[in-house]
């Protein structure tokens, strides 16, 4: 039987339950007891009191939350308790059943409507006024659920200022006898909205929605007009995200206040056009590269989120395993010849270019870069940006480049046989050039060259080393739980030829289970998996003897390269990420 003080108020209820579940040690409690009894008499919420001081766990799985207490008082007093995900929410139900001051005085949230049934979350269910209270406002039938009150908090700031940004600027473009030029769906042209790029509200939502990208982790912010909406879409950790259904009037002064932002053509539509902002919020900086390209309905634009935490790592941070890394060193150790990453779009190539562009950064080294954009400036780098239409390419910079007395030299992309003889010609000057090529595998590169029209000989004695990655999501640390399985289950990433030794072991994995910190999705981050060639003299051997694609990379293999397959049967085994998503991003 409980009693009759308010579980929120109630020191020893909360204690008790955070000392079953190994959330509190029996010494935390009694160092907090003195100052409990002080929060006590001042009528503090001790769920809030408590999760302000930012106590580690006694299982030590990071900070003490306001999630953690709530849900261990949902639980043990059978109220439904829910993390709210604004991935998950639709806006429109969010701040149209309820009016917003009542939101915020009565901190409840409406979330879900389905057949007459509206369920609102509140931090407080014992509010016996509150279920009465919303029935008037909304005239239906209710369902309570608790939630945080910070979740709370953030949804109201986050959806009610959004839309009424949005709302103001659909009423500020609003025009009844308006069609959109843009929307090939068009075949008659009246009038075009009046584009309102300035508009404070207007500018207010690009602001949030910047802000928002970054604090959920986003790496690129996706805005695409559709025939009656436009939809917002974050990638975060590689995944694609539905964030935002907005009005379409909007869409033509959102894309054009963030051309106007990034310095691009706001008359041309016709085009596809690249620009670069930089942005600053709570003490983080962000590199956004802007791409727009005219689709069915309109102009959409892409939005890539650089920050420097990212693209400058150490090389001990990038996923590099002991051996692999040893590798690497030892190619970055030549003072002349080519290194290259390979990967499809996407895969990681840029972060591990600068970070290793920034290990070799010494006052001793002038290090040239020639990109296409610059995608992180960097002040110990000479940062070249290519522009074709006024002839600044790649092979026309580095035509020109060795005048400026380079000791280390990054292509960002070798697209063609003239920039390739030109990256050939400085490697073999005494330069050390890095470079991209977009292939499958580490092997595959060679092949590429060759394609590219370069001759045997030339590759065989520049090419220095191909390092051929992906990126994986990594598990959850908040949910991760293990799992044996059988070297059967492992057998697609070759579990039985890389440990004969272990076939009658059994190994364990782990899974995220799914938790409100991963959005239920079991993954936080990403990771690299890797495979380095290294071009010993048995492999120059092959290529200048034209060998195949694979009796280069078994040759790889034999001088002791690991497979990208084997790199990511290790992290899988060191529970790092799961044979699915290493299954997902490689080809076997």
């Amino acid at each position: 039987m409980h009693n009759t003080t308010h579980p929120y108020h109630d020191a020893n209820y909360i204690f008790n339950l955070l000392r079953s579940h190994n959330l509190l040690t029996q010494e935390q409690i009694l160092q907090l007891t003195p100052r409990t009894v002080v929060a006590q008499r001042r009528g503090q919420d001790l769920v809030q009191w408590l999760s302000g001081l930012h106590m580690n766990k006694a299982d030590g799985k990071g900070i003490l939350e306001e999630a953690d207490i709530l849900s261990l008082i949902a639980q043990d007093r059978g109220w439904p308790f829910m993390r709210l995900d604004p991935l998950k929410l639709e806006m429109d139900t969010v701040t149209r059943l309820l009016p917003a001051s009542f939101a915020r005085k009565r901190l409840v949230l409406p979330i879900k409507m389905q057949d007459g049934l509206l369920t609102a979350a509140c931090y407080n269910p014992l509010d016996k006024e509150l279920k009465e209270d919303i029935e008037r406002v909304f005239h239906g039938e209710i369902q309570l659920i608790t939630a945080p009150k910070a979740d709370i908090d953030y949804i109201i700031r986050d959806f009610f200022d959004f839309k009424r940004s949005i709302l103001a600027a659909e009423t500020a473009l609003y025009d009844p006898n308006a069609v959109d030029i843009s929307n090939l769906e068009q075949y008659i042209s009246l009038a075009s909205p009046e584009i309102a790029a300035s508009d404070k509200h207007i500018q207010k939502a690009v602001d949030h929605l910047l802000q928002y990208a970054m604090e959920q982790r986003a790496s690129d912010i996706h805005i695409e007009p559709k025939r009656n909406e436009t939809w917002i879409r974050l990638r975060i950790d590689g995944m694609l995200h539905t964030v935002y259904r907005l009005p379409r009037t909007v869409h033509e002064a959102i894309s054009t206040r963030v051309k106007a932002m990034s310095r691009l053509d706001i008359a041309e539509k016709r085009r596809p056009q690249d620009g670069r902002l930089k942005i600053a919020w709570k003490g983080q900086e962000a590199e956004v590269r802007v791409s727009t390209v005219p689709v069915a309905f309109g102009e959409k634009v892409v939005l890539r989120l650089q920050s420097a935490d990212i693209l400058f790592k150490d090389l001990t941070e990038l996923g590099f395993s002991e051996h692999d890394l040893q590798s690497y060193q030892k190619i970055l150790q030549h003072t002349h010849g080519i290194v290259l990453m390979t990967g499809p779009t996407g895969s990681g190539k840029s972060t591990t270019l600068y970070s290793t562009l920034r290990h070799l950064s010494t006052p001793a080294v002038n290090i040239v870069s020639i990109e296409d954009p610059v995608e992180m400036i960097h002040e110990d780098f000479n940062q070249i940006a290519v522009q074709p239409h006024i002839d600044v390419t790649f092979s026309s910079i580095l035509r020109n480049i060795l005048r400026q007395d380079p000791d280390i030299i990054m292509v960002g992309e070798i697209r063609d046989l003239e920039t390739a003889r030109y990256a050939i010609q400085a490697a073999l000057t005494g330069h050390l050039v890095f470079s991209t090529l977009h292939t499958n595998d580490a092997a595959g590169a060679v092949t590429r060259l060759k394609d590219l029209g370069l001759e045997d000989y030339l590759i065989s004695s520049t090419l220095l080393g191909v390092v051929g990655q992906r990126l994986v999501r990594m598990i959850c640390p908040a949910c991760k739980t293990e799992l044996t399985v059988t070297p059967q289950d492992l057998a697609p990433l070759g579990y039985m030829r890389a440990y004969p030794q272990n076939a009658q072991e059994k190994p364990t994995i782990a899974y995220g289970k799914g938790c409100t910190k991963c959005r239920n999705t079991g993954f936080w981050g990403r990771i690299g998996i890797y495979e380095i060639l290294t071009v010993t003299d048995a492999i120059k051997e092959l290529i200048h003897g034209r060998a195949s694609e694979q009796a280069i990379y078994d040759q790889a293999l034999k001088d002791g390269m690991t497979s990208m397959q084997h790199d990511g049967l290790r992290k899988v085994l060191q529970h790092i990420t799961t044979p699915e998503e290493v299954l997902r991003v490689i080809s076997i």
